[in-house]
């Protein structure tokens, strides 16, 4: 396992090593010993599954209560995974980070509480997406801020995205801070 950390601390790559041959490849996806041993979280109790296709475009979504963490691979496809940092008081609030995953090459992306997270599909084929989350899903605190808010100034790779209903309508980065300081 190599693990990469950003400027912004928390995120971290995680790439997982590769065995492969003429048929194909395997990888120890998740080791909770390696993962230990690595100061990495272990303790998942939901894991999620998306399906997207070409052009998709999930996020930026977050969760207050309880905050989320969220360890996020790529099985099949390839996407590009943003984490922002809304932690209060933090010296990064408001920039992101971002990374592509791909099926082809195992890896994880680790995006603690504290943080938006949102993801689109590269390429021509649908994205499969698998995330452990370390606490539960709760709807009631779940919120979204604009994948393409002028104050985050994320590079995103497509620029007429695929969005659900929800994330149409999600509010602008100024509209989350003011709220918050309410």
């Amino acid at each position: 396992m190599k693990i990469t950390e950003f400027s912004i601390q928390g995120p971290k790559l995680i790439e997982l090593k590769k065995f492969g041959d003429a048929r194909g490849f395997f990888t120890e996806r998740f080791k909770r010993s390696s993962f230990l041993e690595a100061g990495l979280p272990v303790d998942f109790p939901q894991d999620n599954f998306s399906r997207s296709l070409p052009g998709v475009l999930r996020g930026l979504h977050a969760q207050n209560d309880p905050p989320q963490g969220k360890l996020v691979t790529c099985i099949s496809g390839r996407i590009f995974d943003v984490a922002v940092d809304i932690r209060k008081g933090s010296p990064t609030f408001g920039q992101s980070v971002s990374v592509e995953l791909s099926g082809d090459e195992p890896a994880w992306f680790w995006i603690p509480s504290g943080f938006l997270h949102g993801f689109c599909v590269l390429g021509e084929q649908a994205a499969d997406v698998l995330y452990k989350i370390d606490n539960e899903y709760n709807g009631r605190s779940e919120f979204g801020i604009r994948w393409n808010d002028p104050d985050l100034k994320i590079a995103w790779p497509l620029k007429d995205p695929v969005l659900s209903e929800k994330d149409k309508v999600a509010q602008s980065f100024q509209n989350y801070l003011t709220k918050k300081s309410n």
